[in-house]
């Protein structure tokens, strides 16, 4: 199975960076669609626009629309519950009535599960105690396929960037720990928010952040012909090994080769090779 994992594109209407917000986001999405082989699946985990606001997610959704393979998201901190229900319900994967957005999507070889870590006015994570019967329940529907899991914030220590830990309280992330390692079956965790490339491990289980896609607000040292390039993660599942990860780095216009144009990137950017 292939997953296209992008987050962070913080799409807004009234920054004078704008148009670069949503030029980075329909390039990533032009280039996904020309990978060859295609992914399954495109994950966003999260910050999808900047202020929660109807128009923006409008703009996001409009963009998301393009895309080839079936598009998940997921609340970031920056988001609004409510609003980004309202421009996604219609794909039928979020629950109506539910408090959080957290959900299972079974389609796959690899389940999938969504996480909702967002603490309203709060930029840094929460995974709160009556989650955690949920997520248990939702790994135990089913017993054979392994599962991968998607949050916006980290759940593991992240020791790049000025900010080790993403969630409010360590106990927030053992909690959350230790409902993930319970079953033996989470094969990766894979989060965003930091803006930066970072690998760790939640226990056990490998797990790994994507960079933001707006390039204007994206962490870390790059070379220039790459500043304006956004760069997304393209994780590739074997039953023997689990996951390996590949960077990708979007080309300046879209690609209408069979498979996009992606240039090499430094080892230092890459994770989970």
């Amino acid at each position: 199975m292939i997953i296209a994992q992008i987050s962070d594109t913080h799409l807004t209407l009234d920054t004078p960076d704008a148009n670069q917000r949503m030029r980075d986001f329909a390039l990533t999405i032009a280039d996904i669609n020309a990978l060859d082989p295609p992914p399954q699946a495109i994950v966003h985990t999260g910050d999808i626009v900047h202020n929660g606001r109807r128009d923006e997610y409008a703009e996001a959704a409009s963009i998301l629309a393009a895309a080839r393979a079936p598009v998940y998201v997921l609340a970031g901190n920056k988001d609004d519950r409510a609003n980004l229900r309202a421009a996604f319900s219609a794909r039928g994967y979020l629950a109506p009535g539910s408090d959080f957005i957290d959900y299972a999507i079974e389609d796959f070889r690899v389940r999938l599960i969504a996480l909702d870590t967002l603490s309203p006015g709060n930029g840094k994570g929460e995974f709160r105690f009556e989650q955690v019967k949920d997520l248990i329940d939702r790994i135990d529907v089913e017993t054979t396929k392994p599962i991968v899991v998607f949050t916006h914030h980290p759940p593991f220590e992240v020791t790049v960037g000025p900010d080790r830990l993403h969630f409010e309280t360590p106990a927030s992330i053992s909690r959350l720990r230790d409902a993930l390692q319970r079953s033996g079956r989470v094969v990766a965790v894979f989060s965003g928010h930091v803006h930066r490339a970072a690998a760790g491990h939640v226990g056990g289980i490998p797990a790994s952040v994507v960079p933001c896609i707006a390039t204007t607000l994206r962490k870390g040292e790059y070379p220039p012909p790459m500043r304006t390039r956004p760069v997304y993660h393209v994780h590739l599942f074997d039953p023997a090994w689990g996951f390996a990860t590949e960077t990708r780095i979007v080309g300046s216009e879209p690609s209408t080769a069979a498979a996009p144009r992606a240039a090499s990137i430094p080892a230092e950017f890459a994770t989970g090779r």
